[in-house]
């Protein structure tokens, strides 16, 4: 059970240190939906909550530790990326340490392309062109 913590934690790092370095919306979708499953991930490991909150320059990953949401990363679009979220979503979502979480459907456009990141309240990632 200890080297599954340990793994789990090792495979975060990772997935959060990935750079940030382009390409197309299909693969900033990738990025933002494998961060989005390192985080769930981590809530279910660590036993506590993750959250990621969505803006229009980009999206941070916080965590909850005594008692106060901690920044754990923040990453940036790629320029010329646009965010949007379905209306009734508030770029927010919140994964519980069962994996469950706030249903999230964001849509990201550049030049002329788009590609969608659904989250389901069964913590669920699935990314669509």
């Amino acid at each position: 059970m200890v080297v599954i913590v340990i793994i789990g934690i090792a495979a975060t790092a990772v997935v959060l240190a990935v750079p940030d370095t382009g390409g197309s919306i299909q693969a900033e979708a990738e990025r933002f939906a494998a961060r989005a499953k390192a985080a769930r991930d981590s809530a279910i490991v660590e036993a506590r909550p993750y959250v990621l909150v969505v803006d229009a320059s980009g999206y941070a990953v916080s965590r909850r530790s005594e008692g106060r949401w901690v920044q754990a990363a923040r990453h940036a679009w790629v320029r010329g990326t646009e965010a949007e979220t379905a209306e009734n979503d508030r770029g927010r979502v919140r994964f519980d340490s069962t994996g469950l979480a706030d249903p999230l459907h964001l849509t990201l456009r550049r030049g002329g392309r788009q590609a969608a990141v659904r989250i389901g309240h069964d913590g669920e990632i699935h990314v669509q062109r």
